[in-house]
């Protein structure tokens, strides 16, 4: 099952490979950021960071500062044991930082409820890898909620728009979202970056319970990301919150 269909989708990816530690990597990655900007600008296109006026028509309402986002897939053969790593399986799919590349993106996008279990899709702040290990994760753990699979497509829309559109507080803090496809649920997680900030943590909760709505009977769990490296467990042994 293929996760875009065979048009294709622009992907604005065209930074220069900077080696770590080099000095000028701060200064070039600032001068193509506002390089990209320029040419979006130019071109009529609006920058991401904005409020969704609804989930549908994609209107908005202002424009803010700008972010990008990248969206990842994994997709995993159910009962093959394999070496290959969890990371050589996540795959890029494409980035976006415009209200326009967003939409020809995520229209292109399969629907979850068209997804093999099991897959996951990753939708990651750029720079982000969507890995426990990651230096922006390590730290931090995730929010899951469980949903069935006929309703799990709407609020995984809902939470796609609230990220790209900064709808989240704490939204400095949070890294990304993913969506878990399984043989009898589905799952919702959102990552953000510091587990010990319990202000932060909390007040993310809330702030996804508004934002999708959640009915008072579905129950909220958290879990860090080291709690997950140490079982090697994304969703076992987390802790409960309504």
């Amino acid at each position: 099952m293929e996760i875009v269909e065979k048009k294709e989708v622009e992907n604005h990816n065209n930074a220069q490979s900077i080696l770590p530690g080099d000095s000028l990597a701060s200064d070039v990655v600032d001068k193509e950021a506002e390089e990209r900007q320029a040419r979006e600008l130019k071109a009529g296109l609006h920058p991401l960071k904005m409020s969704f006026d609804g989930c549908c028509t994609g209107l908005f309402i202002a424009v803010c500062d700008q972010y990008k986002y990248v969206f990842w897939y994994t997709r995993r053969t159910p009962g093959v044991r394999t070496q290959t790593s969890y990371e050589d399986n996540i795959k890029k799919i494409v980035g976006f930082s415009t209200v326009e590349t967003f939409w020809v993106c995520y229209c292109h996008l399969a629907r979850p409820s068209s997804l093999p279990s099991p897959t996951d899709l990753h939708l990651f702040k750029e720079g982000i890898r969507p890995l426990w290990e990651d230096s922006a994760n390590s730290s931090g753990g995730k929010w899951i909620i469980r949903f069935k699979k006929v309703v799990s497509g709407r609020f995984w829309e809902d939470l796609v728009l609230a990220l790209v559109g900064d709808q989240l507080e704490y939204s400095d803090s949070i890294c990304g979202a993913v969506l878990s496809i399984r043989f009898n649920e589905d799952i919702l997680s959102v990552w953000n970056r510091n587990a010990s900030d319990h202000q932060a943590v909390m007040s993310l909760r809330d702030s996804i319970k508004r934002h999708l709505k959640l009915p008072h009977s579905y129950v909220m769990e958290y879990k860090p990301h080291d709690a997950s490296l140490r079982d090697n467990s994304s969703y076992r042994n987390t802790w409960l919150s309504r």
